[in-house]
């Protein structure tokens, strides 16, 4: 075997690439068995249900309460897989046992914790699962005491268990067809689901960073940038949420103040890839439609539970576009200079996001010509951005139309950017050429 196709097949994209791909693989394998469904499921389904899970996605073919027992805990362990990374797990496991690792498993690593130094992967590894753990324990106490109220002990304690595990890894599932719109004037489910959503979309390295240093002038310039971006989006996106659809008696026209406080703000938090909704989604208005489309494109933080283009690329873009804007030489923020790589990666990731998008959309267009376009279109984003949110054209999909989906879900959690690497593997070259002009704008 040539040097050349030794280092595709060892690369941290293809090593990524096919773990999750085994994930998939035997999550569907779990899924097939009787005991995991009331109603039989296809191969495709279960494929479909699978990738959702392990993608932390959401969108389903087959309505979760169609699976028993065994088949939802399946599915939550492979959301808790999916979130966490597997590689977390794997390099969790290299240190649990002692064990270095070599350079071929520190690149491998680093590629899961986006660029960590290999000094601090075992502490990140270490840190994920802590994280994940204490917050995950927290949230299953608060939502299992909501959920009491509504139903049974047992039942509230499943609820809680499978909600917690969701809505932490951003991923949308629900036990029913209706999601969590039965609990829409539920404010405690509301305020610990979103509470969930939020920080699993922070990103561990800012976790990590805000439980070690807790004082604003000492945390990383990663970690101010997410959390002053997150908190911008989310307020907007809530004041916005609630002048578009106060008024609407398709979504929360008919709610009293509180409850449409409430709503609009859960419309704002989970199209950051959580996926769960509280209104009816294809019942919101056409402005609302492209905020929560733009909102979905975002996504959350590097290094989380959540997808998207993330909150640092749509950052540095901003920066970019104002630093151009003002014939500016280099792009800065709090006093310091984002790298010229930095700002490469993030317009190549907006390119190969957008292209992926187009693609999508037109394939889609063509095989799924019956449906509407802006039923595609907010299809194809929710599947790229690993987001869950659905207009009701996932169970109306072809076999055809479910296998692009499930591709889109696949690259968006795998992230556009290693995808492309996987597929034209990045040479270095010593070579300078001389410059050009070439018309833009």
């Amino acid at each position: 075997m040539s040097n050349k196709k030794m280092s595709l097949l060892t690369s941290p994209p293809m090593i990524l690439s096919v773990g999750f791909l085994i994930v998939i693989t035997i999550g569907t394998c779990l899924l097939m068995l009787p005991a995991s469904s009331i109603k039989p499921v296809s191969w495709l389904q279960a494929a479909f249900t699978a990738t959702s899970a392990v993608t932390v996605t959401g969108l389903a073919v087959v309505d979760t309460a169609n699976y028993t027992r065994l088949g939802q805990v399946i599915i939550a362990f492979l959301i808790q897989v999916g979130g966490l990374g597997f590689m977390t797990f794997a390099v969790f496991a290299f240190m649990s046992l002692q064990r270095r690792l070599n350079i071929a498993g520190q690149k491998i690593a680093r590629e899961a914790f986006a660029d960590a130094s290999f000094g601090d992967i075992s502490s990140t590894a270490k840190s994920v699962i802590a994280i994940a753990l204490t917050v995950e324990l927290i949230g299953f106490i608060f939502l299992s005491i909501f959920f009491a109220k509504e139903m049974p002990l047992s039942e509230a304690l499943y609820s809680g268990f499978f909600y917690t595990i969701s809505a932490f890894n951003n991923a949308g599932f629900g036990l029913n067809n209706d999601n969590l719109m039965p609990y829409a004037h539920n404010y405690g489910i509301n305020i610990t689901v979103t509470s969930l959503i939020i920080i699993g979309g922070l990103g561990f390295i800012v976790l990590k960073d805000l439980i070690e240093n807790r004082k604003w002038s000492k945390i990383n310039v990663n970690s101010k940038i997410m959390l002053g971006a997150t908190a911008a989006l989310n307020i907007v996106a809530f004041v916005l949420f609630w002048l578009l659809e106060h008024n609407n008696p398709n979504t929360m026209g008919n709610f009293p103040l509180g409850d449409q406080l409430i709503a609009s703000w859960f419309q704002a938090i989970t199209p950051r890839t959580a996926g769960f909704n509280t209104v009816p989604v294809e019942g919101l208005t056409d402005a609302s439609t492209v905020l929560t489309i733009f909102l979905m494109f975002i996504g959350g933080g590097s290094v989380s539970t959540a997808s998207g283009i993330k909150v640092g690329t749509f950052v540095i873009l901003l920066l970019t576009t104002w630093a151009f804007l003002r014939q500016r030489d280099h792009v800065t923020i709090f006093e310091r200079r984002i790298p010229d790589r930095l700002v490469r990666k993030s317009l190549a990731l907006i390119s190969i996001t957008m292209m992926l998008i187009f693609l999508s959309v037109f394939i889609l267009s063509v095989i799924e010509a019956q449906h509407p376009f802006e039923d595609v279109l907010f299809e194809v984003v929710s599947a790229l951005g690993t987001v869950g949110l659905t207009r009701g054209l996932t169970t109306r999909l072809s076999s055809a139309g479910e296998i692009v989906i499930m591709f889109m879900m696949f690259a968006g959690r795998l992230g556009p950017l290693t995808l492309a690497y996987l597929i034209a593997m990045p040479k270095s070259t010593r070579v300078n050429y001389p410059e050009t002009n070439v018309l833009v704008g």
